[in-house]
């Protein structure tokens, strides 16, 4: 098992868990807003439609769906 930070929670997952499943596991569900506002998730699951990009270590803009989590990375959704 690995600890990741998700907008601040801690989120206990196993290696090789993705980061899009590591924050719908934390219990959040909102991963980006669209231009006018409305939230967005995941949706293909396979990095095609970039509705799951979120803030991974710093990185903006990160397809959380394609990302396995590291031992401590800090992750931010825009929710």
């Amino acid at each position: 098992m690995i600890e990741i930070l998700v907008n601040g929670k801690p989120v206990r997952v196993a290696f090789g868990t993705t980061v899009a499943a590591a924050i719908l596991m934390a219990g959040e569900v909102v991963f980006r807003r669209s231009v006018r506002g409305e939230a967005r998730g995941p949706l293909c699951g396979i990095g095609i439609c970039f509705e799951c990009c979120v803030t991974i270590d710093g990185l903006p803009n990160q397809r959380s769906c394609q990302v396995p989590c590291r031992d401590g990375a800090e992750v931010v959704t825009a929710c």
